[in-house]
């Protein structure tokens, strides 16, 4: 029987970002599924959109017996702790080399995991493994669209495969084509040509989206390119907060020969800089937002929904900041609600305070982002929850959820999800656990980027996007970039980047 080892670790880091990711964060998981070793990897990964769960479906309809090693993701944050990578990886490394008899391994990975001690943590990753499994044995690994593909992730891994969507609604599809890559190597026995290209300009995540131009006619041109000369064949926009020289767009082939795989790299990679105009769009600020979507929502029989993009926990963002919520306030909006801002203090608050009561705070804005503060108001506690629920949309695909300790506040006619674990709202049942049902608000407020819009898009009137105050900034061009390769523009049709001069010693 075929032996495959198998092994997942998650992780987008934004190094601009407050809040370093332990081993605790990864234990809990977040938006991920909790922390699972050995054969309980197999039980948690099954019947959920992640990309290991998608190949261990696939695995077993070829027959192949698999060996796990750990499985695990945090929300997106600042570094990796040194001892979180280190403990990880050392139990997938051991694993691997304690499993006997391999064929071949495949890791689910993100491909945007910065480190304290490594600005590449994949590429590190997968030279460990190759270093256990020899240059013989195939090694596959699954990304994110989101991933900043190194020469070294190139290097060591047989092929890299990375998600089409984002909204990421086929991370278990990109797993199962994964299995289907290496179905194809173990039964060939070739070595597939590589092509690798790094383009010149940064994408902005909310423009990155595969629902709207020019991303969707780019998926589709790339998928019509693939073929048995290319049998897979990927573009990763990259994800533009990771200050080291490999952060940005690029474009990874596998042909039958080195021809075909350049040919195709090479059409993939000019259609998408033909669209370097097109990768931009309005940006709100939060008043500007807020007041546009009451005058939509006057003649509208849906929700407004606004991303609150820069406070986007899928990208680094602590979800605590408080510009919308102000806002919305401010602008005396009504039948709004927003979520999810994560307050561990404040959701205790409301606990000991009881479903209606009144209860003051200072809610939100403790993770030091310049121009956001704690919120200082009496609030309403509508409704309780301890934070367990199931988050059947297309994005989380039925994982189950821990937001921990939670609560609707309410403030005028301003409804507030809060949670003492923070998740990207990406899922209509974050209102709905703690009593608020979206379907009937006026305006809706995300935390979220682009993931949002698969659950949120078909109960949308309309959606914009704002600018208040957060880790990651709608303009890739604003973050106070060092490290990144020469002449990379830092925003479509922006500057591009120089690196500051070195200061001459004199003595």
């Amino acid at each position: 029987m075929t032996r495959i080892a198998v092994g997942a670790f998650l992780h987008e880091t934004n190094t601009f970002a407050p809040t370093k990711a332990t081993y605790d964060d990864f234990v809990h998981g977040g938006g991920w599924p909790s922390m699972a070793k050995g054969a309980d990897v197999l039980k948690v990964m099954r019947n959920i959109n992640v990309a290991l769960a998608g190949f261990v479906e696939a695995a077993e309809s070829y027959g192949w017996e698999l060996v796990p090693t750990i499985s695990c993701g945090a929300s997106p944050s600042a570094h990796v702790t040194e001892d979180a990578y280190e403990r990880i990886v050392r139990v997938m490394i051991d694993g691997i080399a304690a499993a006997g008899r391999l064929d071949a391994a495949y890791l689910d990975l993100h491909g945007a995991l910065v480190t304290e001690h490594l600005d590449d943590g994949e590429g590190e990753i997968l030279a460990r493994v190759r270093k256990v499994i020899g240059r013989d044995l195939p090694l596959v690994a699954s990304l994110d669209l989101h991933a900043n593909v190194t020469p070294e992730m190139m290097e060591q891994a047989d092929a890299l495969i990375a998600y089409r969507t984002y909204p990421h609604v086929d991370m278990a599809d990109t797993g199962r084509a994964a299995a289907d890559h290496l179905a194809l190597v173990l039964k060939t026995k070739q070595r597939f040509a590589k092509a690798f290209r790094q383009l010149p300009f940064l994408i902005p995540i909310s423009w990155q989206a595969t629902f709207d131009q020019p991303a969707k006619a780019i998926y589709e041109k790339l998928a019509g390119l693939q073929s048995e000369a290319v049998p897979t064949l990927s573009f990763a926009p990259g994800f533009p907060a990771a200050d080291f020289a490999h952060c940005g767009p690029s474009v990874f082939a596998y042909g039958r020969t080195q021809e075909d795989a350049d040919a195709a790299a090479d059409r993939i990679a000019a259609l998408i800089e033909s669209h370097e105009d097109d990768f931009d769009g309005r940006i709100y600020s939060p008043d500007e937002g807020v007041r546009h979507a009451m005058e939509l929502a006057k003649a509208a029989n849906k929700p407004i929904v606004i991303a609150d993009t820069q406070d986007n926990p899928g990208a680094g963002g602590d979800s605590d900041t408080t510009g919308m919520l102000r806002a919305l306030v401010r602008n005396n909006a009504k039948r709004a609600a927003l979520g999810v801002i994560c307050d561990p203090q404040s959701a205790k608050a409301a606990h000991a305070a009881g479903a209606g009561s009144t209860v003051t705070l200072a809610l939100g804005g403790k993770s030091g982002i310049p121009g956001d503060a704690p919120y200082h108001e009496t609030f309403v506690v509508e409704k309780l929850s301890d934070g367990k629920f199931v988050a059947p949309g297309p994005y989380y695909g039925g994982r189950d959820m821990d937001m921990g300790p939670s609560a609707a506040l309410r403030i005028g006619d301003v409804r507030v999800a809060v949670s003492s674990h923070k998740a990207q709202l990406a899922d209509q049942s974050m209102y709905r656990y703690v009593g608020i049902e979206p379907t009937e608000q006026a305006i809706l407020v995300n935390k979220s980027s682009v993931h949002f819009r698969a659950d949120f898009e078909p109960i949308a009137e309309k959606l914009l996007i704002c600018a208040a105050p957060g880790a990651m900034p709608a303009d890739t061009a604003s973050l106070p970039w060092t490290r990144l390769r020469p002449g990379i523009r830092t925003r479509p049709n922006g500057p591009a980047f120089l690196p500051a001069p070195k200061s001459r010693v004199i003595g």
